[in-house]
């Protein structure tokens, strides 16, 4: 029989939102492996091993990547732990000959029911996205239809493929561009490992574009979805909630929905509200502000800036300071 499969990526300091998906999917699918991808090194970390029991952690240096050192070299904390993602699950497809599909969900989600519709979609397809949103908005509050323009159509914090000469080759494609292609770096069309599946449901057969309602929502598509309780569980436009996605949570504003929007708070979607705090209470329990103060092995060093002599402090001060008197006379 195939074995069911889910992963995740993030390093030592996130392992708390990875216990809680973690947790959260053995509740709802017990009948699934998962692993957590560890972008970062246990050894010389300095982590309280105790703090790791339970947890099922595959070190990204043991998973056979090419030229890892030089993406290490290339990238920062974020982009590397984006860039691994295909070639995780290039690994699992080669390393398991049982898997017969992988599923990826961010560390910072929460999985409430079976992923039934997940399995029937992959049944048929070999990729599953589902999309940032897929009705229009109409205000100008943050964030904007056109600032979601530079993050993709398309949230990768959640992907499903199965295992086919199809997949194989979008594995191929997007590890290609991650290996050396996987910055933040939008001015040049870069979205770390996002926007490059805008295409994949032109280049590649047998894409579905998953769109029910209760699947990867977030920040940015609550315009859309409405919840409501019923016999104790969420639902979502009348549709079970399978799996939600806190993305840019403030862990110290009790309001907050997200960091990176100004459109919603937990008070003007009080429904929401117990939904965040368990959230935080799970993420509390999970030791999060212990985990938090591990620094990731990969994490570049700060640059120091050179001192500038006392001579060259002098001159700077002066320049601005005749510059900023012309800018200011009204000519």
């Amino acid at each position: 029989m195939p074995k069911k499969f889910a992963f995740t990526i993030c390093s030592i300091n996130y392992l708390a939102q990875a216990r809680v998906l973690s947790n959260s999917l053995k509740k709802t699918n017990p009948d699934y492996d998962f692993v957590i991808g560890l972008c970062d090194k246990i050894e010389g970390s300095g982590v309280d091993i105790s703090k790791l029991e339970g947890l099922n952690l595959l070190e990204v240096h043991n998973i056979g990547i090419e030229a890892f050192d030089e993406m290490c070299d290339r990238y920062d904390i974020t982009e590397l732990n984006t860039a691994v993602k295909p070639f995780y699950i290039n690994y699992f497809f080669k390393e398991y000959e049982d898997i017969h599909s992988v599923i990826y969900f961010d560390p910072d989600i929460e999985i409430f029911e079976p992923l039934t519709g997940i399995e029937e979609g992959l049944a048929s397809h070999n990729i599953v996205l589902t999309p940032h949103f897929y009705t229009p908005i109409f205000d100008e509050k943050s964030r904007t239809e056109q600032q979601m323009f530079v993050n993709g159509i398309y949230n990768l914090g959640f992907l499903a493929v199965s295992r086919s000469v199809e997949t194989q080759k979008f594995l191929d494609w997007w590890m290609y561009k991650l290996r050396k292609e996987c910055y933040m770096d939008i001015q040049n069309g870069m979205f770390v490992d996002q926007l490059y599946c805008n295409m994949v449901p032109l280049y590649y057969e047998g894409v579905k574009i998953d769109k029910y309602p209760g699947y990867n929502i977030a920040y940015w598509n609550l315009h859309e979805r409405q919840f409501t309780l019923s016999g104790g569980k969420y639902l979502v436009n009348g549709q079970p909630l399978v799996f939600f996605h806190y993305s840019g949570i403030n862990f110290t504003d009790p309001d907050n929905i997200s960091r990176w929007q100004d459109r919603f708070d937990l008070n003007n979607r009080p429904e929401l509200r117990p939904l965040y705090e368990n959230y935080r209470k799970q993420i509390a329990d999970a030791e999060n502000a212990y985990l938090k103060t591990i620094r990731c092995f990969y994490l570049k060093p700060v640059p120091v800036l050179p001192k500038k002599s006392l001579l060259k402090r002098a001159l700077t001060s002066v320049t601005y300071r005749i510059y900023n008197f012309f800018e200011k006379l009204p000519v």
